[in-house]
């Protein structure tokens, strides 16, 4: 496993907890953090014995967003004689942000987000990249940046409207109000909300769980097909599903999980 300075992770049982760990700066998002985020997803995906991801934060919230020292830093960053030369270098920035929390999206295995406490601006950019988000009862959700002046630009404008539709995304995204985590579940932008931080860990402990017992193959297959039925048409998908299972459908996890249901036991499969 790499070492990192600003995410706490560990191992356990097939499930992968990547915890934002700056808590004394509400897991403010610096530089180090994007990329270090990015390198944890890129282990997630090739690591086998990690079958499942949960993505979570140590402290009082979730994360705060982008760290305002790194964003106020950038204009030095690129600066340049010839503008068009700082302008490139500027969306060179922007594209690598991105490429964080696109990891997140092509790593194979699901990625659950559990959140609690505030998760503003670049939060929602980035649990929206997850497979799943669950929530406690004292989070909130916020797109922050148009109180900053600025057009969300890592995801949340691209990812939002496909979860809530169109027309509640660009409520939060022209407003910036406060969503709490109940009417976040009301929206559909968490699968649920939970009492408790307790409840929470211990809700999405127990769904990660079951989703390490299963065939890692067809949970990998899972999310390759879901994400790409979301970006094709119907009969694309299905044209895709077709070749994927001609190549994948025949295998030692098929074999494992017939065997166990005839002998009526719980199915073991390789990572």
């Amino acid at each position: 496993m790499p070492s990192f300075n600003t995410l706490d992770v560990q191992l356990k049982d097939g499930v992968a907890t990547i915890a934002l760990n700056r808590p004394d700066k509400r897991n403010a998002m610096n530089a180090e953090l994007w990329g270090e985020l990015k390198t944890a997803m890129e282990w997630l995906d090739e690591t086998p014995e990690a079958r499942v991801g949960i993505l979570k934060a140590n402290g009082v919230m979730f994360t705060a967003g982008i760290d305002l020292s790194m964003l106020f830093s950038l204009q030095a960053e690129t600066s340049n004689d010839c503008v068009g030369r700082s302008r490139e270098k500027l969306r060179r920035i922007i594209l690598n942000l991105q490429a964080s929390f696109n990891a997140i999206e092509q790593c194979r295995k699901p990625v659950i987000a559990a959140i609690h406490g505030g998760c503003i601006g670049g939060g929602v950019d980035l649990v929206t990249a997850c497979d799943m988000r669950y929530c406690s009862a004292d989070a909130y959700f916020t797109v922050k940046e148009i109180d900053l002046g600025l057009t969300a630009d890592v995801g949340t404008l691209q990812r939002l409207p496909r979860i809530v539709g169109e027309g509640m995304a660009r409520e939060l995204a022209y407003t910036g109000r406060n969503v709490t985590g109940a009417e976040a579940q009301d929206m559909r932008l968490v699968n649920r909300c939970f009492d408790s931080r307790e409840a929470l860990d211990a809700g999405v402990e127990a769904i990660a769980a079951t989703i390490a017992a299963k065939s890692p193959l067809c949970i990998r297959g899972s999310k390759e097909i879901i994400s790409y039925t979301r970006d094709h048409s119907t009969a694309d998908s299905l044209n895709y599903v077709a070749t994927w299972n001609a190549a994948m459908l025949f295998s030692a996890d098929l074999e494992e999980a017939a065997q166990a249901f005839m002998q009526k036991r719980p199915a073991v499969f390789k990572d």
